[in-house]
């Protein structure tokens, strides 16, 4: 079979096996699905969409980012900077702990002009924070928040790393926003978001607003929430008294 910049071309029955593979998937045919993958990475060894496939069957769809990460990395050795590789073994080497090659496979991603900006800025942020390099996953949950303005989770997000940098009044400020992005969704309040907005105002000095958000949190409570979290509200409380 010929080869186009670098790459064989595509052999049309592909399609129709890898969409099989995906209804295997999908309905829950894990073992099966690997099965067939095995085979096609045998028959199909050169082509790059096989290999990545053969990568997430593995990685998102059975859960073994360390088995999936060579596959992406046979991916890029025939494909070097195919984004969707690059991607996913930015997310299993996340997975596994390995924070600061996340971060390198992340940036080369931005500096490809990676389409899936907002998926690029939560993940690369994510890995930022448990490097504590705090200020650039700042950034990064800033420029997610520019592609999807106002998202509630967002919000939390970047005011938790914003009160781990000191600037607890913006911090203040983006769970206001949340809490108020949630309401406008029509999302039931946050009794999370009110404990944890309460004790940044405690820390501000400002003792009646974090009493009263401890206490509308302990009223917001409801089934689901973590454990624990109406002790914690209730001892702040305390504190304050």
């Amino acid at each position: 079979m010929t080869e186009r910049n670098g790459r064989e071309a595509w052999p049309p029955e592909l399609t129709e096996l890898l969409r099989k593979v995906d209804k295997l998937r999908r309905s829950g045919r894990h073992t099966e699905a690997l099965s067939r993958m095995r085979q096609l990475t045998e028959t199909y060894p050169r082509q790059v969409r096989v290999l990545l496939e053969m990568g997430l069957t593995l990685g998102i769809w059975g859960s073994a980012p360390a088995e999936a990460l060579p596959w992406y990395e046979r991916a890029l050795e025939l494909a070097p900077g195919h984004a969707s590789a690059q991607l996913h073994r930015a997310l299993s080497l996340a997975r596994l702990g390995r924070h600061a090659e996340a971060v390198a496979d992340f940036n080369a991603l931005e500096a490809g002009s990676f389409r899936k900006a907002l998926v690029l800025h939560m993940k690369r942020a994510e890995s930022l924070e448990v490097l504590c390099r705090h200020a650039e996953a700042e950034r990064d949950w800033t420029l997610a928040l520019a592609e999807e303005p106002g998202n509630p989770w967002l919000l939390h997000q970047r005011a938790s790393v914003r009160a781990r940098l000191g600037r607890l009044e913006e911090a203040v400020r983006d769970i206001t926003d949340s809490l108020a992005a949630s309401a406008r969704e029509g999302e039931p309040v946050d009794a999370e978001l009110l404990r944890d907005r309460g004790v940044l105002r405690a820390r501000l000095g400002d003792t009646a607003g974090a009493r009263a958000d401890f206490e509308a949190g302990l009223a917001a409570l409801r089934e689901g929430d973590p454990p624990g979290l109406a002790d914690d509200l209730r001892n702040r409380l305390q504190e304050l008294a």
